[in-house]
């Protein structure tokens, strides 16, 4: 069976959640920094003083600025890590599930649990009903798509329909 994931996946992609941590809390640092900069001209300042108005303005506009990073920076590339990392935890967790079905074709890119997945449809007979349903396997964007062709059968193992590897039969 051909294995999707290797044990330096997970690593590389801890590595990579804590490296965007990193910047974001460095950044974070330098605004309080700033913050406290600011603070402190602010309260040596005569009282009555119209340059107040000014460190107000400027307290108004670093944290506009922090609050326009922290949004884009947190919500698009420290979540996308985080839900791949949940989602490789997952795989060496979480029940397997094992079968055989002949592979129909693919669909359109979609996202399952915040994680960019290729859909590849297999077709697979229904117990109760004379009938052949199609199951939808996700397939990590990340990877390489496997060289499944209409009609094969395929031997795989999933983990909430997420392909984790497989074999194609001939």
């Amino acid at each position: 069976m051909v294995e999707i994931y290797q044990d330096e996946d997970l690593y590389n992609a801890v590595k990579q959640q804590r490296r965007i941590l990193g910047v974001y809390f460095a950044v974070l640092a330098l605004f309080l920094a700033g913050l406290a900069a600011l603070l402190t001209v602010y309260l040596f300042l005569p009282y009555g003083s119209s340059d107040g108005t000014w460190v107000i303005v400027g307290t108004s506009i670093w944290t506009a600025l922090f609050i326009a990073f922290s949004f884009p920076y947190m919500g698009i590339s420290y979540k996308r890590c985080h839900a791949y990392v949940k989602m490789l935890r997952f795989i060496s967790l979480g029940l397997k599930e094992s079968m055989t079905a002949p592979f129909e074709g693919i669909d359109d890119w979609t996202t399952h649990d915040g994680v960019d997945v290729n859909v590849a449809r297999f077709s697979v007979p229904n117990r109760k009903r004379e009938e052949e349903m199609v199951r939808q396997i996700f397939v990590d964007g990340e990877k390489d798509f496997p060289p499944f062709e209409a009609g094969h059968s395929v031997r795989f193992v999933t983990q909430g329909n997420l392909l984790i590897s497989y074999e194609i039969l001939d």
